[in-house]
């Protein structure tokens, strides 16, 4: 579990790191831009998965009552 997070947290950094290398020249590196987008998107869907839903927690607490 907590590797997972660790990963996720790299792909999130990588992904702006390589993002904003992308952007640095005056010519634009798209293939490195879309990797580095791509690689920042993934790692905040992997954390997000971590997060509990608002709403499960509402219907278990109206199922128990």
């Amino acid at each position: 579990m907590k590797s997972s997070q660790t990963l996720s947290y790299i792909l999130i950094i990588f992904g702006i790191l390589v993002a904003m290398y992308a952007k640095v020249d005056d010519a634009e590196h798209t293939y490195l831009l879309i990797l580095g987008i791509c690689s920042l998107l993934f790692g905040v869907f992997k954390i997000s998965q971590t997060i509990p839903s608002k709403h499960n927690q509402d219907d278990n607490l109206n199922n128990k009552n």
